[in-house]
């Protein structure tokens, strides 16, 4: 099944891209600890540029665009437990235990998990069917869940982006979960743009030269290493070669998952500020030279090609 297949790739992948970072940041002179965060912030595949690259077309109806959304859930899942790790580790009181908190994290999570599908089962979806007509009112009732949802994970001790992420995994499934995309679209690029300046102008660029040569290597190994081991991956679960070689190019950059692991675990004095702007810096190059790379290779909503202008 696709979801076995994508677990599959997805862990796979995840134990190279993680035992690569750590190498390199060892080699560089990082603690043990700072090493496997830094390891950990590579595993995962940014889902903004993924799904952003990808015309509709191929993400709704050709296996390449099925294949890249798995993975990038399955990615988000792993994302999800790595952040409730260093947020246990990080978060326990004075004398408290930290396998504690990590235990108490991740049994609120399924308990938010169910929580969230029966709402919408009983009151979400039957509100969007009476009104369904007043597309403004829908519009609101969805932006209020995520706003609501990421509130009362944060009240339990989750994460505000798990609570939001949960929100929207229990409407993927809904018959309006495509309008719903459709409509929050302008909502969604106004708010990239808005990440992406704020991770530009949040940036010291003070430390750049003691951590330069290390982003160099590190992101340069990423960037070459994510196609040929998602290619491979993806060819021991069956796929084409073909299809496969375009998916890694597709998920061959750093997630922002890696940004939101990176600020956690330096608020909570796990790493040092030249270990989370490497993971910073090195996510950064991924985007711009991995999103070169599919924009001049692969068909896009954005390409300069009209050959490959696909929205």
């Amino acid at each position: 099944s696709m979801v076995g297949r994508a677990s599959f790739v997805a862990i796979g992948t995840s134990f190279v891209f993680a035992a690569t970072g750590y190498a390199i940041s060892i080699a560089f002179g990082f603690t043990n600890t700072e090493s496997l965060i830094i390891g950990a912030c590579m595993m995962f595949s940014s889902t903004i540029i993924g799904i952003k690259l990808l015309p509709t077309t191929v993400l709704h109806h050709r296996r390449t665009g099925e294949l890249v959304v798995a993975l990038l859930l399955v990615q988000d899942l792993i994302a999800i437990v790595v952040l409730l790790l260093i947020g246990g580790l990080g978060e326990q009181e004075p004398g408290g235990s930290a396998l504690q908190d990590i235990l108490v994290s991740f049994l609120m999570l399924p308990v938010v998990g169910l929580l969230a599908v029966a709402c919408v089962k009983l009151v979400i979806l039957p509100l969007f069917t009476k009104f369904d007509r007043f597309h403004e009112y829908m519009f609101l009732l969805s932006i209020g869940w995520c706003l609501g949802l990421a509130e009362a994970a944060e009240s339990v001790g989750l994460p505000l982006e798990i609570g939001a992420f949960i929100a929207g995994i229990s409407l993927a499934t809904s018959p309006i979960s495509q309008y719903i995309a459709v409509n929050l679209k302008p909502l969604r690029d106004f708010f990239l743009v808005l990440f992406f300046f704020s991770l530009g102008a949040n940036f010291n660029h003070g430390l750049l030269s003691a951590i330069i040569v290390p982003t160099l290597l590190l992101g340069f190994v990423m960037i070459a290493l994510k196609p040929w081991a998602f290619k491979i991956f993806l060819k021991l679960a069956g796929e084409q070669k073909d299809g496969a070689w375009e998916v890694g190019f597709r998920l061959g950059q750093i997630s922002e998952f890696s940004l939101m692991i990176a600020f956690l675990a330096f608020a909570q004095q796990l790493i040092s500020n030249e270990a989370s702007h490497l993971i910073q810096a090195t996510a950064i190059l991924s985007f711009v030279i991995n999103s070169y790379l599919v924009i001049f290779r692969y068909p896009n909503p954005i390409a300069v090609s009209d050959k490959l202008r696909r929205d």
